[in-house]
């Protein structure tokens, strides 16, 4: 097998490279942000309202906690599949997808906050 040297050819040159759609990565990207916005939605909405907060309670020594997270794991995993069946073969610009899940990572955190989830608290 001749070297660089030989050949003339840069090491680049003699790779092959195969370009491999972006859509599986943006998939991943996006339905993190996803199961992040759906912790903070369940978390807002167990302090809005009881039949809510009664219905996320799995288990009891947890509280709603436990069926806030199986919920947004859940929320996770079907976006997941889903956009990654939509978006498999696609080309995709991954900076938009990071952009949008960071923002939808950040209202998700903003929703667990509890300065924020109590201004949904009913008036006691």
């Amino acid at each position: 097998m001749a070297s660089n040297m030989e050949t003339g050819a840069t090491a680049d040159e003699q790779l092959d490279h195969v370009d491999k759609p972006e859509g599986p990565v943006t998939a991943a990207i996006l339905a993190s942000g996803v199961g992040a916005l759906s912790l903070g939605i369940l978390t807002t909405l167990a302090e809005a309202s009881t039949s809510i907060k009664d219905f996320l309670t799995l288990y009891d020594p947890v509280g709603a906690l436990s069926g806030k997270t199986i919920g947004a794991v859940l929320v996770w995993i079907v976006a997941w599949a889903v956009l990654h069946m939509m978006y498999r073969d696609k080309p995709m610009e991954s900076r938009k997808a990071l952009t949008a899940a960071l923002v939808l990572i950040g209202l998700g955190v903003l929703g667990t906050f509890p300065i924020f989830f109590q201004a949904f608290a009913p008036a006691e």
